[in-house]
């Protein structure tokens, strides 16, 4: 009998393995494509494949299938994407459901600032702190890399520090960054000290107007849902009424949810 073979794990597998190229190797096996690649894309979004659309499905088929088929205590249900604007008030996604943002303001890109993190330069023989260092999050020795690069090249640019040894980095989110030290720490983008915004709530819900013709107001106002349990929750009493099910009973739910997120 031939021996099974063995698969022999790579730990590095993920640190050598970048976003540009599994989105590569999905597109030239048609798993997935670029949105809008024609007219130069839009980050964020992308289209299933011939390949992909089948995958997902066949996902969708099985899951369906082992959580609500095959059990006499789940019923299923697919929700509006669209609902009455007070569920997002009611359930806090109206006024807490948002992520701390920031600007580059000499390359436009925005940050999620609790993803950034910045750290001083202080030197090790006389304590002084000379600048700062700012990088996106990721594993710790990605992080020091880019952070040593940027330091590298600060006190590269100043005859009084050049070569001169500096403590280890102190990472800390930027959004516990005082208004004094925004003022001093880098952009990823550019370099450019002081060149980030003041972090902001940003939020993430995508807004819409419903009716025939927009106003400025609310009266028309709506959201695409952030979430497909809200569609649950509302419709829990018409569910246990319809299918007779007592409790404990499950509600399944497969769908899209919409989430206006800042992408890289």
């Amino acid at each position: 009998a031939s021996e099974e073979k063995k698969v022999i794990p790579n730990d590095t597998a993920y640190d050598e393995c970048s976003m540009e190229d599994i989105v590569s190797l999905c597109k030239r096996r048609g798993f997935i494509f670029p949105s809008s690649e024609i007219y130069n894309g839009f980050a964020g979004f992308y289209d299933y494949g011939p390949l992909g659309s089948e995958l997902k499905k066949q996902v969708k088929d099985a899951w369906w299938n082992n959580f609500v088929q095959c059990r006499e205590d789940v019923v299923g249900l697919d929700s509006s994407i669209i609902a009455n604007p007070q569920t997002w008030k009611s359930s806090g996604h109206l006024d807490g459901f948002s992520d701390p943002m920031v600007d580059c303001k000499e390359t436009k890109l925005r940050f999620r600032a609790d993803q950034l993190f910045y750290s001083p330069i202080v030197l090790k023989e006389s304590g002084d702190t000379v600048g700062y260092v700012c990088v996106q999050e990721g594993n710790d020795d990605e992080m020091v890399k880019l952070a040593k690069r940027q330091a590298k090249k600060l006190l590269k640019g100043n005859e009084e520090w050049k070569g001169k040894d500096y403590e280890a980095f102190a990472f800390q989110e930027l959004t516990e960054a005082t208004s004094e030290e925004m003022t001093k720490i880098p952009s990823p983008a550019c370099g450019t000290p002081g060149a980030l915004t003041p972090p902001r709530d940003f939020n993430l819900m995508f807004e819409t107007r419903v009716g025939a013709v927009a106003s400025d107001d609310a009266s028309n106002k709506a959201y695409l849902r952030p979430e497909t349990a809200q569609g649950i929750f509302m419709n829990f009493k018409n569910a246990q009424t319809t299918s007779r099910a007592k409790i404990p009973f499950g509600i399944a739910q497969i769908g899209k949810a919409f989430r206006n997120e800042i992408t890289p």
